[in-house]
């Protein structure tokens, strides 16, 4: 019961927090402070939501299926290199520093090479979304693996385990709190991903959405778009800690 006080008090913090923030927001936009043009009220955001949802509604499919798609294939590329990276030492010292290193480059930076090479069809969107995506679950499990009690390695040695039960057995579920941290963040830069990319050329998604809103100066859809990527990059992260929750239960407990 204290616990459910506790996380009952902690949201209406949270509440108040943003409606506090909307109705500062409101009231600058009422008394002129600034010009409706430049920001648009709360109320002008949710009318402009409201017409639009339908058209919103067929762009965000198209960015939820390039980054569901891209995280897919991010978080299998992140697992696959750190369990080889964790199972040979050589490979850890050799490409840790690249992979590091791949992430100083900006993703805008990279978002219009790979239009020039694969074109404005999904190939693009997916390949950058994975290269977002698959260095947060890189580190965090490699992180998690290196972790592992070795007293409790030693012990499954002298049993006479091998590599793989020692993984199975020990790394694994000791990593499994790294790997869910890191796909709530892997799952948030999935669609900010999938938007950026999107900028740079596309037949749809939300990206061109923005673009297009952008150049009509209608900045009430803007935020009307903003608000949608934000609502979906919470649902996401919602979704992968109700998934570590299934996942682990004995966290739980």
């Amino acid at each position: 019961m204290k616990r459910k006080s506790q996380s009952i008090t902690n949201r209406m913090w949270s509440w108040s927090a943003i409606v506090l923030i909307l109705v500062f927001w409101q009231a600058v936009t009422s008394f002129g402070l600034v010009d409706a043009f430049l920001l648009p009220s709360p109320t002008s955001v949710g009318k402009a939501f409201i017409k639009e949802f339908p058209a919103l509604a067929g762009h965000a499919r198209i960015t939820l299926t390039e980054a569901f798609i891209g995280l897919f294939l991010g978080v299998a590329v992140g697992f696959g290199m750190a369990v080889v990276m964790d199972h040979f030492d050589g490979l850890y010292k050799a490409f840790y520093p690249l992979i590091v290193l791949s992430q100083t480059v900006p993703t805008v930076a990279i978002a219009p090479l790979l239009v020039l090479w694969f074109g404005y069809e999904m190939t693009p969107k997916v390949i950058l979304i994975v290269i977002t995506t698959f260095f947060p679950i890189t580190v965090g499990l490699l992180t998690g693996f290196k972790a592992a009690d070795p007293d409790a390695v030693n012990l499954l040695k002298a049993m006479g385990a091998g590599r793989m039960q020692i993984f199975r057995y020990i790394k694994l579920p000791g990593a499994m709190g790294q790997f869910f941290a890191s796909l709530r963040i892997s799952a948030s830069y999935a669609v900010v991903g999938a938007v950026i990319s999107e900028w740079l050329g596309g037949f749809g998604g939300l990206g061109v959405y923005m673009t297009r809103v952008k150049k009509a100066f209608a900045f009430d859809r803007m935020f009307a778009v903003i608000f949608l990527i934000s609502v979906i990059s919470l649902l996401l992260m919602k979704g992968v800690e109700l998934l570590s929750r299934k996942c682990m239960p004995w966290e739980r407990e």
